[in-house]
């Protein structure tokens, strides 16, 4: 799968917010994640978002498995 700036991941488990989608900010050997609820940032390693990506949706609106 092809990560890209400005896309948006699925991630298998939710954030204390209650919102499973987060916005690419940064990628690279770590990922800058915003959730798309609360607005948090946060920095994960690729393996680790690699792993747990159940979802990816482009800009224009397409979506990736």
């Amino acid at each position: 799968m092809v990560y890209e700036v400005g896309d948006i991941v699925k991630l298998k488990k939710p954030h204390p917010c209650g919102s499973q989608e987060w916005e690419i900010l940064r990628v690279g050997a770590d990922f800058r994640l915003k959730c798309m609820g609360c607005g948090h940032m946060v920095m994960v390693t690729r393996q680790l978002v690699e792993k747990s990506t159940r979802g990816l949706r482009k800009p224009d609106g397409t979506v990736e498995k």
